[in-house]
């Protein structure tokens, strides 16, 4: 079912329906319609134009002699085709970007997430850059007992990671000084996974195989870029508190979904590949109950986008909350905190 399908009465009918549901979270009735929105129609007419709405599985009536709610087919072309986006204020904009902003991406990350879930009042998930993608800043070489060198590196946007590598001769300080300038000349820009690349070709390279400095130079750059464990994107998470529901108590079916809910934003591998399929395609995405593919999620909506260059997102942000949200708020905010991400981090490089 798509809007044009609709007649206009129909379709001012299922807006109004689907925004007094939003607003208030009870069903709607034919008299609510015709009071509070310019329909020009009878309640009689209304509850008829309902009544067909229902049967295209728009709205629903959850109990008899009750007024309906929208489905999530209903909520799907509301948002689409009949849901007015307001963009923020100036004073707004200029609030994310002061919260944001921070010395290190990780930092950024952190400060994003908080300030998601304070403005929309729901759950709110950052998947940060993928480490692998982290560009190099410098490299130093710290000498220790037993002929270990504790290697200090220093990424593009502030992050610093510390190996342990064995040296197979002392090398003493001013050596040290010169192999740092190298590898630092050498890697300047590139990301982690460019680094090792450049590296081990380097080391293949037949003319280095004669410049002992240059030789032990790329072989301490081997032993500290090695690739460990694989490391999992981090997933930054606020505001879990607000997906609470006070109604649950005495309810266990509704206490048993809240706790799934609860354990499912516990799970980095579920809310990675969920948020994976926003860097896969443009613009904002919002995912209705079963859209979703979790039974977790079932009755809760995700509003999402990537963030990073256009051609190649590095990370994902999303505002996890009731399938009866204010969308267009909530749409606003996480698309302008996207952009504001993306911008502060590109300045980080």
């Amino acid at each position: 079912m798509s809007a044009p399908d609709l007649s206009r009465r129909a379709k001012k009918i299922l807006q109004a329906v689907v925004s007094e549901y939003l607003h208030s979270g009870d069903a709607v009735g034919s008299r609510t319609v015709t009071r509070r929105h310019d329909i020009g129609l009878s309640p009689a007419t209304v509850r008829n134009v309902m009544a067909d709405l229902e049967e295209l599985g728009l709205l629903e009536q959850r109990h008899t002699s009750a007024g309906r709610v929208p489905t999530e087919s209903g909520l799907r072309l509301f948002i689409q085709s009949m849901l007015k986006v307001r963009g923020l204020s100036p004073r707004e904009k200029d609030e994310i970007r002061a919260r944001v902003v921070a010395p290190t991406a990780d930092d950024m990350v952190q400060n994003a997430s908080r300030l998601l879930s304070e403005i929309t009042q729901h759950a709110a998930v950052i998947v940060a850059p993928d480490p692998a993608l982290a560009r190099f800043g410098h490299i130093e070489f710290v000498p220790m007992r037993g002929g270990k060198l504790l290697t200090i590196l220093v990424t593009v946007d502030g992050r610093l990671e510390n190996r342990v590598i064995s040296a197979l001769d002392p090398i003493d300080a001013a050596r040290l000084e010169r192999i740092h300038n190298y590898l630092n000349g050498l890697l300047s820009g590139l990301t982690l996974d460019e680094v090792r690349a450049r590296v081990e070709r380097e080391l293949g390279d037949e003319r280095h195989r004669y410049d002992a400095e240059v030789a032990t130079a790329l072989q301490l750059g081997q032993q500290a870029f090695a690739l460990g464990e694989p490391r999992a994107a981090d997933v930054v998470i606020s505001g879990q508190a607000n997906l609470v529901d006070p109604d649950t108590a005495g309810d266990r079916a509704r206490l048993d979904r809240m706790r799934d809910l609860l354990k499912t934003l516990e799970d980095k591998e579920t809310l990675i590949h969920l948020l994976d399929r926003t860097k896969t395609a443009e613009g904002l995405h919002v995912f209705l109950g079963a859209e979703t593919a979790h039974a977790a999620l079932a009755q809760s909506s995700v509003v999402a986008m990537s963030y990073g260059p256009d051609e190649k997102p590095i990370g994902a942000i999303a505002v996890i909350g009731p399938m009866r949200m204010n969308y267009g708020k909530v749409m606003s905010v996480v698309d302008f905190t996207a952009d504001v991400l993306s911008q502060m981090l590109g300045e980080l490089e």
